[in-house]
This record gives C-alpha cells, sequence and structure tokens, in this order.
C-alpha cells in the first residue's frame, strides 16, 4: 500500500470586508501571525483562541512560512488601513477629555 499524498487548502477565507480569517472562525489572519511571530506556539495559540481548531492554526502557520512575503504584504496594507480609520476616527472627535466630558455629561442629566 503506498502513501496518497494531497495538499489541502488553507483554511483562510476572506469576508465581506477583505479581512482573512481562520478556519471558519472570525479570529483574523493578523492575530495568528502576530501571535506566531510573537513565539506563541501552535497550542499556545489555540490555549488564546479555542474556537480554532489546531490543524488549522498549524495550516496557517505553514502557509505563512510558505508565502511569507505576500503575507506580510498583506499585514502591512491591513496595519496602514487601521491607522487611517484610527485617525479618522481621532480627527472627527478628540479623545482627550473624553471621560471628563462624559461624567459632566452624566451629572447634567
Amino acid at each position: 500500500m503506498s502513501l496518497k499524498i494531497s495538499t489541502d487548502p488553507a483554511p483562510l477565507v476572506t469576508d465581506e470586508d477583505g479581512v482573512v480569517r481562520v478556519g471558519g472562525t472570525r479570529v483574523r489572519l493578523d492575530t495568528v501571525i502576530y501571535a506566531f511571530n510573537q513565539g506563541a506556539s501552535a497550542e499556545e495559540i489555540l490555549q488564546q483562541y479555542p474556537s480554532l481548531a489546531l490543524s488549522d492554526i498549524y495550516a496557517t502557520i505553514s502557509y505563512y512560512l510558505q508565502h511569507r512575503n505576500s503575507v506580510d504584504d498583506y499585514l502591512r496594507e491591513r496595519q496602514l488601513e487601521h491607522d487611517r480609520v484610527r485617525q479618522l476616527n481621532e480627527s472627527r472627535s478628540d479623545p482627550a477629555g473624553l471621560r471628563e466630558r462624559l461624567l459632566k455629561r452624566k451629572h447634567q442629566s
């Protein structure tokens, strides 16, 4: 009997907002790769995100290692978008003194 070798697709799905999620969960690719790059093992990532399957974590890490440049490009784009949205939100509402304004509004009612 010989071993039949097959290639399974990476457990990654891009949602309607363009965010890549892992294993049919809401856990983002960014989250798994950040934890991995911080030194977390697949088992440690599973402890943090029990909705993931261990095999999906290993497959995601494997995909990352095989496609590092394109995944890193995606992660940089996501970070730039995050920064842009944060700046936009901060320009709309100055976070400085927010707590005080909310407390003042609470005491006025």
